[in-house]
């Protein structure tokens, strides 16, 4: 029961003071590592924290990307990433605990050689232990004959992946003060090795100096993580399997707490297998937090038809700010060919009575909707219907329909530019005023391509209300 004690006391302290400093820190956008993030670094993960990715975290500069990096951290670890318990995170911290308790000598068990051998590779299938030293027969690989030693412990471990089978750890406490140094020589429990006249046995039939050296070495450095990165976020990554498929999100406040994250997937015609005249794929959609939490799932049928253009479909998922993780996975009924994609859902924060705006939406459709389907259906923002082109490629002969909606008006310009991506010089630029103070304004723009030359542009929006300015940025490609 004290065992218990301990480990909760130790876990929940030792996580509540990171947690504490984190949530103190961030509010004021901190780029000086608290102490809490330091303690985490040097205390908690420091024998299972590589020097480059201790050197990385040591160089992040705010408190938002330390908190990402120990949520990822621990997720590379978890063996079970589907459900709530990270048992990887779970045993290290029981593990600090137990040396805490068993291995303490002057200095905390999780700082002594025993504690930390322990807390990187666990319990060890044997221990023999000689708590008081003294009269000692030795095997015949270290010489054999009797000797007196210090007090001394000699761990074997079965296996240790990364570093060999059949491993053999001493430690011995010269000292006497219960703190056991793990030791690469034999001779150094040999209480009689500073005795005159003391002769060394011969230790030719065991291994080699530099051997057990690097056995020491090995122990000492990181361990090796048994359950490989998960690629949990940061980039969008597609992975094409047989089915390819495109996404976007859209990002449109419904409240402050509440965003409409707007995820339109779009499947190509020459990828699908018709059977009579149609297409079905079968889809399922994961929206988890970055540690694997489900938030929201969905599954639905697509039925294509028709021979023109790309197959398109829409699901809007109200969710607060934050990061998430999106999983995609697709079939093709009737071909059976089937995708996976995955990427981040970075759900921005909208503060009441400050300049923001939604996602900008390049659409090849925009239509106003009857009254009885005002926010209901795909592609419908509001009372409007906005089809986003998912590609955002357009051909000259199409316009190029601009959506986007702005909160908290006052007294607002919005500056217009067109610019040609390559070239870098403008080809539309203008301004519009807003002088009535409005809560929500909606820009629903339609522009011609007929006069574009094929290649790639950017839209820029620059939007000033008083002293606060916003500049949502738009990429498209006009095509012959």
């Amino acid at each position: 029961m004290r065992y218990l004690r301990l480990v909760v006391l130790f876990a929940i302290s030792t996580l509540a003071f990171t947690q504490q400093g984190q949530k103190k820190l961030s509010k004021r956008a901190s780029n000086e590592m608290s102490s809490a993030y330091r303690v985490w670094v040097e205390q908690d993960v420091a024998y299972i924290i590589t020097d480059p990715k201790k050197q990385a975290f040591e160089r992040l500069s705010n408190d938002d990307e330390r908190d990402q990096f120990i949520e990822q951290f621990w997720l590379r670890r978890d063996p079970t990433p589907d459900t709530e318990e990270n048992e990887f995170k779970e045993e290290h911290y029981r593990r600090i605990a137990y040396a805490n308790e068993h291995y303490a000598s002057g200095i905390p068990g999780w700082r002594t050689d025993r504690g930390m051998i322990y807390i990187k590779y666990g319990p060890p299938d044997e221990i023999e232990a000689h708590p008081s030293g003294g009269t000692y027969q030795r095997p015949l690989e270290q010489g054999g004959g009797t000797t007196t030693t210090y007090p001394f412990e000699t761990w074997r471990y079965r296996y240790i992946e990364g570093i060999g089978t059949n491993i053999v750890v001493e430690f011995v406490d010269q000292s006497g003060t219960g703190e056991y140094r793990m030791s690469s020589d034999p001779q150094d429990k040999d209480a009689l090795q500073h005795v005159p006249g003391y002769v060394a046995p011969n230790l030719q039939m065991g291994p080699n100096e530099f051997d057990r050296l690097k056995l020491v070495a090995d122990l000492t450095r990181a361990p090796n993580i048994q359950f490989k990165d998960l690629e949990a976020v940061v980039r969008s990554d597609i992975r094409y399997n047989t089915l390819p498929i495109k996404v976007r999100t859209d990002y449109i406040p419904l409240t402050p707490s509440s965003i409409l994250s707007n995820i339109t997937i779009q499947l190509d015609r020459q990828d699908l297998q018709f059977q009579h005249a149609k297409a079905v794929v079968n889809l399922y959609a994961r929206i988890t937090t970055v540690s694997r939490r489900n938030v929201s799932i969905f599954e639905d049928v697509i039925t294509v038809e028709g021979t023109s253009g790309p197959a398109l479909y829409q699901k809007i998922v109200p969710l607060p700010s934050g990061r998430y993780r999106l999983t995609i996975a697709a079939k093709d009924v009737i071909g059976g060919n089937t995708a996976t994609f995955e990427t981040a859902l970075d759900v921005p924060r909208f503060e009441e009575e400050k300049l923001a705006a939604s996602s900008l939406i390049l659409a090849d459709l925009m239509e106003t909707v009857a009254t009885r389907n005002v926010n209901t259906g795909q592609f419908v923002i509001g009372g409007v219907k906005v089809r986003p082109r998912v590609t955002s490629v357009f051909s000259r002969d199409e316009d190029l329909g601009i959506y986007m909606q702005l909160y908290h008006l006052q007294d607002a310009s919005i500056e217009y530019e067109i610019t040609n991506s390559a070239t870098g010089r403008p080809v539309i630029a203008y301004t519009e005023e807003i002088k009535t103070p409005v809560a929500q304004a909606t820009v629903q723009r339609w522009l011609p391509l007929k006069d574009f030359a094929p290649g790639s542009y950017t839209l820029r929006l620059r939007v000033t209300d008083r002293d606060q300015s916003i500049f949502p940025t738009a990429l498209f490609t006009v095509t012959r």
